[in-house]
């Protein structure tokens, strides 16, 4: 699954690094000279500060000394009345000296530290200018094209792209980014951007059909995309759950629907309510839900035709089948294949009834990946199951830790 792009995201991931730490070895040199220019002028602003102090201290040490005498001769006690003056005398002499000592030291250290303070934010400021960087908007521009053109041929929608793209931007052009990390920033900004892409509410299906009896739920979307074969599925999930179905053929319109459907109720053990072809698919669906009431039957499950999403009358069809039985849930099913039409087809059945969850017919054979990413993201609505084989078992929930692990993100 989704092995084409897996790969391909691969390699423009390993080519925009390489052209990031291009632009960030040019942009580097030039930040180098900088820097030693800057250094330079520093480190004489800092010797003259030096010197200047060193003067002044200087100038001072004349002045202290001659006050320090001056003291020292008015506290000086006589010597006819004091025998052990001379004792006292040079031992205050001795603990004055120290505190004058101490109070010189003082500055000295005080200056000391401040010049190491600063030298040390100084280096730090060069380091983080020298290891870290960031792109401008035009080169960002740039480097991105290959990513672009990647996401596009593994059918990912404009607006996912759009958003994949300003999540890289913010990330290389507006932050200081670690030049040994570039690699992890962009596949990180990336799993982010696709997890953001993929975060639409999901629905339990199992539990939402207990909620109600009977829960019915129309299968729509486009003729061939799997619609039957996929309600055949979840029909078979909801009887090992232990729940009672009824199949409506509403599908009045293509050659061999019914018996198709037929087909799928014989090997499942479920009633099929059904009319003659061309009869009318709302009614159908009516006498569907009226029999589930009359019996008991858990769940209605409505075949409707398939129609393209331009064909304006079997719109019109659709929109009075949902607009007279009001189903619970509305599944749009799409081939995951088809890629972008896919997800206009989603746009469309989205505007003209509402889904309101998504099943991806096929995707085991998907090697792009692309509606996956998108669909949900341009409708807003869940991909509650991927169908991924012909048997009623090759059913999977859908889980977005599936997309991120199959693209090696996770």
């Amino acid at each position: 699954m989704f092995k084409f792009l897996k790969e391909k995201l691969k390699k423009v991931v390993d080519s925009l690094k390489k052209e990031v730490e291009e632009v960030v070895e040019v942009t580097e040199e030039v930040k180098e000279i900088k820097v030693e220019k800057k250094k330079e002028i520093k480190k004489k602003e800092m010797k003259k500060e030096i010197k200047e102090k060193t003067v002044k201290k200087q100038k001072k040490k004349p002045e202290l000394k001659e006050k320090k005498l001056e003291e020292i001769k008015q506290d000086e006690p006589e010597k006819e009345h004091e025998e052990i003056a001379p004792e006292k005398k040079s031992f205050f002499k001795n603990i004055f000296k120290k505190e004058s000592k101490d109070k010189q030291d003082e500055p000295k250290k005080e200056e000391e530290k401040e010049t190491e303070e600063e030298t040390k934010g100084f280096f730090k400021k060069i380091t983080e200018k020298i290891t870290k960087f960031n792109l401008t908007e035009k080169k960002f521009e740039e480097v991105f094209w290959d990513l672009e053109v990647t996401l596009l041929e593994n059918n990912v929608a404009v607006e996912v792209i759009e958003k994949i793209k300003e999540d890289l931007k913010n990330e290389l052009t507006t932050g200081k980014i670690s030049r040994k990390g570039v690699e992890e920033v962009i596949v990180d900004t990336l799993k982010k951007s696709i997890e953001e892409v993929l975060d639409i509410k999901n629905i339990d299906l199992l539990k939402e059909v207990k909620k109600k009896k009977p829960y019915i739920i129309a299968f729509i979307g486009v003729n061939g995309s799997g619609k039957t074969t996929n309600m055949a599925k979840v029909a078979k999930m909801m009887q090992d759950e232990g729940l009672s179905v009824v199949f409506a053929a509403s599908d009045t319109f293509r050659a061999a629907a019914i018996q198709q459907l037929a087909e799928h109720a014989n090997k499942l053990n479920i009633k099929m309510i059904s009319h003659d072809y061309n009869a009318d698919p709302t009614a159908v669906a009516f006498d569907a839900i009226e029999h589930a009431k009359a019996k008991g039957i858990d769940v209605v499950m409505i075949d409707t035709a398939g129609r393209l999403h331009n064909n304006t009358n079997l719109m019109e069809e659709l929109k009075k089948l949902i607009r007279v039985n009001k189903p619970d849930l509305k599944i749009f099913v799409g081939e995951s294949i088809t890629g972008n039409d896919c997800v206009e087809q989603a746009k469309a059945y989205d505007e003209a009834v509402g889904i309101d969850a998504i099943i991806l017919s096929k995707a085991d054979v998907d090697e792009k990946g692309g509606t996956a990413i998108s669909v949900s993201y341009v409708t807003k609505k869940p991909i509650i199951y991927l169908g991924v084989g012909q048997t009623y078992e090759d059913l999977e929930k859908f889980d977005k830790k599936i997309i991120l692990k199959n693209l090696e993100l996770e």
